[in-house]
């Protein structure tokens, strides 16, 4: 207290000086429009600036949940495109034949595996939703994987880079059909094996989901043609495949079923069993 005393003391004449000038401002302001609207507009464009800079970093703060929730959105903005009957709307899908509305669930990869031999998804969608083993899995881009193991609220899926996956693929051209597999090497390029020489085939012809598959509807979007090669033993192409999908980089997905897939595979089986 002695100190804060001795200063006032000590600096008298200055905070006079400063009492005085802030009067005597205070009075020139109230008393002159102009005045009084220009330290308003500056007190305006201060304060606007501070706000300005706190809302940004409250924005930044705050980018995973508005990006959580656009993603949802745009999820399920397309997924009503799913549900239309011309399959010409939804981008990147020529044909999802047999997928009613009730058909699609809208999910988010909750954890994404890309880096090992057999590589899984988990989804934050579960029986408790309607989903069920062997029930495919996409975006908008293309075919993600297929469902594995399911809980009341969750659910695995075998994604495309698993080297245990097979999945049914065509050429989209010429509608010859071979095996989708992956070699476990790059992330963004699988292969398509057994398909035969007399198949006309090019670099950069699509490979879409093929018409003998119980669990894809046909025409799903897969990638591209990047390498052709020829087995020695086999006389069959094998065919690199350069992906539509980033799967390092997944958000929401659909989870598709198609229609009759459970007869089919009863029936299927009663055959192997005979």
């Amino acid at each position: 207290m002695q100190q804060i005393f001795s200063f006032i003391i000590k600096n008298s004449n200055r905070i006079l000086f400063l009492l005085l000038l802030g009067i005597s401002l205070s009075l020139t302001i109230q008393s002159h429009s102009f005045h009084r609207s220009k330290v308003i507009s500056s007190a305006n464009f201060l304060s606007g600036g501070v706000y300005e800079r706190i809302n940004s970093m409250e924005e930044y703060f705050h980018l995973k949940e508005q990006n959580d929730q656009l993603a949802l959105e745009n999820a399920n903005l397309k997924s009503l495109l799913f549900k239309t009957k011309d399959s010409a709307e939804i981008p990147n899908l020529d044909s999802l034949k047999g997928v009613l509305p009730k058909d699609i669930i809208v999910s988010k990869v909750i954890h994404n595996s890309f880096n090992v031999y057999e590589n899984f998804l988990t989804l934050n969608s579960g029986a408790k939703e309607g989903v069920k083993s062997d029930m495919g899995v996409i975006n908008s881009l293309g075919i993600v994987g297929i469902i594995d193991n399911v809980s009341t609220n969750y659910s695995t899926v075998i994604s495309i880079l698993n080297t245990k996956s097979q999945i049914n693929a065509k050429i989209k051209s010429s509608d010859h059909f071979g095996t989708l597999k992956w070699d476990g090497k790059s992330t963004g390029f699988v292969q398509l094996i057994d398909v035969p020489r007399l198949a006309s085939v090019k670099k950069g012809d699509t490979i879409v989901t093929g018409g003998q598959s119980v669990i894809f509807p046909e025409n799903i979007g897969i990638g591209t043609i990047s390498k052709l090669e020829t087995d020695s033993e086999t006389h069959y192409y094998t065919i690199t495949v350069k992906l539509f999908n980033d799967m390092t980089n997944l958000g929401h997905v659909y989870i598709i079923k198609t229609e009759n897939s459970e007869e089919i595979k009863n029936l299927e089986n009663q055959r192997k069993d005979e």
